[in-house]
């Protein structure tokens, strides 16, 4: 793992949710607290974030956005030829860098090493140096509070943001509901 942000996501019952704090660092110091590092993606159909080098987010998303339309959409395919792409080429290949794409079937963890995780669990993914955190945050208040999915998010988020000092509280989230199907 590389110190960078922190990205979680959760497919729930009714929602798919991703959030990510605003932290941009340097070394040990911060260069902005509030930078956007989710997204949505092919019609607002797709959410997607990113933990690594800024500059190089803008083109991996747009990448992997040319992958959704070649694909009509189809997040699994999308994302099983968007990381042989990534593998392959000599540049990206070296990023330290990781992505979360979901949708509300699917959700996956994309790293440049060509690695295409599904989350055991189906549920819950996140990525960054406060992910570890954010995940075992995320995983107790699923079992234990009554939380919807994008407060689950948030909340693991800002306790991730307790703990990370590469992670702060300027979080942001997008949702994937019934209405955007």
């Amino acid at each position: 793992m590389f110190d960078a942000t922190t990205i979680l996501a959760y497919k729930g019952k009714n929602k798919a949710v991703i959030g990510g704090d605003g932290q941009v660092t340097f070394g040990d110091s911060v260069l902005k607290g509030n930078a956007t590092k989710i997204r949505t993606l092919y019609k607002g159909k797709i959410l997607a974030g990113f933990a690594g080098s800024t500059a190089d987010a803008f083109n991996l998303f747009e990448m992997f956005e040319g992958f959704l339309e070649e694909k009509k959409g189809d997040l699994l395919k999308s994302v099983i030829e968007f990381s042989k792409a990534w593998r392959k080429d000599k540049v990206l290949r070296r990023l330290e860098a990781m992505m979360i794409v979901l949708n509300n079937e699917h959700i996956f963890i994309l790293t440049g090493n060509g690695d295409v995780v599904e989350p055991e669990d189906g549920e819950i993914a996140s990525i960054g140096s406060g992910g570890n955190y954010a995940i075992s945050a995320a995983r107790a208040l699923k079992k234990h509070a009554s939380l919807n999915e994008e407060e689950l998010v948030r909340e693991s988020l800002h306790i991730a943001a307790d703990l990370c000092i590469y992670t702060n509280n300027n979080i942001k989230t997008l949702i994937l509901g019934d209405d955007n199907e």
